[in-house]
């Protein structure tokens, strides 16, 4: 139960990455990944990486520059450009659904302008979950530049979308529906340089 708590990926740039376990029984035509981040770089980063073995960009939560997340699916990806410099933990949601591609994106527990997404497309179910690396291949191809270097904690992901009283639920920290990847029952490994430490402030 990592409540409370978050991991301090300490180096920059660094070849550290968390591992993340889920159990996912079949693809998705649906998810929600919901994630709190606190970082001072400006050059290119990794959240989230979800790779299969037939597409390394299955789900990609990226930050190529201050301002601007990509949220890829299947190898393409939107951008969503969020107002940037307050220097403080920034919480963001991205969900997706197959039928409408559409993807949604809330930012410190507001939604942006939704936009469309690799409609019918299915998210492979054999994956490798990575926090702080972005991967070129299954489970590595890392890019040192790339990396992430800061705090990260609040990682969820679901195989539904999720309501927008969840979406500020998941934001105020407030109790959350069961997911595949949950924070506060997470299955992790951690490789490199990575530390848990205890959150320093809200």
């Amino acid at each position: 139960d990592l409540y409370r708590k978050v991991f301090v990926f300490r180096e920059d740039p660094s070849d550290a990455y968390v591992m993340l376990r889920a159990k996912l029984e079949q693809p998705l035509q649906n998810f929600t990944l919901c994630l709190r981040s606190y970082t001072d770089l400006t050059r290119p980063y990794s959240l989230f990486s979800y790779a299969t073995k037939a597409q390394d960009n299955e789900i990609l939560l990226f930050k190529p520059k201050p301002g601007e997340y990509r949220l890829y699916v299947g190898g393409k990806f939107v951008i969503f450009r969020v107002p940037e410099g307050h220097r403080d933990w920034e919480h963001v949601c991205a969900s997706w659904e197959s039928a409408t591609g559409i993807a949604e994106f809330w930012f410190n527990g507001k939604p942006w302008p939704r936009k469309g997404l690799q409609r019918g497309y299915t998210v492979g179910a054999e994956a490798a979950i990575l926090l702080g690396q972005e991967q070129d291949a299954f489970g590595g191809g890392f890019d040192v530049y790339n990396s992430f270097s800061g705090e990260l904690a609040d990682v969820y992901l679901w195989d539904t979308g999720l309501s927008p009283d969840k979406m500020r639920a998941a934001y105020q920290s407030l109790r959350l529906p069961p997911a595949i990847l949950a924070w506060k029952s997470l299955s992790y490994e951690v490789k490199g340089d990575v530390v848990v430490k205890p959150r320093l402030r809200e």
